[in-house]
Parts: C-alpha cells; structure tokens; sequence
C-alpha cells in the first residue's frame, strides 16, 4: 500500500487531531523497535498541540487556575514500529462529564502501510494550579465534547 494522507487513513474517528512523527535511533530499545515510554511521550505531545490549537496554552491554563493531570493511561500496543518509520499520532476528546474528568483518545497509524500500531486512552482530571488539588472546571474545559 502507498503512504495516505492523515485525511485518508482508517480513523476511528472523524476529525482527529493528528501530529505526524518519524522514530529515530534513539527512541528505539534493545530490541530494535520503538520503546513503549517513547509512544506516552508522543501522546502527551499529540495532546498540548491539541490543548493549544483549542487556545488553551499553559498561559490560559495558569490564568483560570486549572489545567488537567493525568489520572490513568490505557495503552493498547498493536504493531511494532522501527528507526524511520513515519507514523501520525491522532487524538481527540472520548468523553467530558464537564465538572471533573475527561478522557482522551489516541490512535497512531504508520502510512507506510496503513497499520493501526496503538490505540490508547487517558483519563484526565482537572486540578487547581497552585496546590494540584481536584476542582471543578471551568466552562472553558466543559465546552470540549467528543469529536
């Protein structure tokens, strides 16, 4: 199969929000394929492109006193990838109770050959900036619903 735009590849959903990677040498392991800590690293950077297309930048997040922690990951790893391949990581809201919670999707797709190699997902909760505690969020949080 040839490479596929982010556009025309099997998304679970509609409009997700996608981030394009390559694997480098050095986020490989022993075994030769990417490791499993690199694969978070490129959802959490997946999530604040998102976070700040949606206009909410740690500076909007510190002005309203509330930005999200992460409360609990579910990685589903489905393919290995290795050095080069060229991979886009998707994202997008699941579910917002809109007072404390949220979950967010993830999906990487390799191009190259239409592989999905992870689906993944993180519960997010919001919390006070200063000290970290659970809050409610405000209505610029509970106004992101699912895609």
């Amino acid at each position: 199969m040839s490479a596929e735009s982010p556009q025309t590849l099997k998304w679970d959903v509609r409009y997700p929000h996608v981030l394009p990677v390559t694997v480098r040498p050095e986020d490989t392991d022993g075994m030769g394929h990417t490791n499993n800590v690199v694969y978070l690293g490129w959802l959490e950077r997946v999530a604040w492109d998102h976070s700040h297309k949606l206009g909410m930048t740690l500076d909007r997040y510190k002005a309203l006193d509330a930005g999200c922690v992460a409360r609990r990951h579910e990685l589903d790893y489905l393919a290995p990838t290795f050095v080069g391949d060229g991979l886009q990581v998707g994202t997008w809201i699941i579910e917002n109770d809109r007072r404390l919670t949220m979950w967010r999707g993830y999906q990487i797709i390799r191009p190259s050959d239409g592989k999905v190699v992870m689906r993944a997902k993180t519960q997010w909760v919001c919390v006070d900036m200063q000290h970290g505690r659970p809050r409610r969020m405000p209505p610029e949080f509970a106004v992101y619903v699912p895609a």
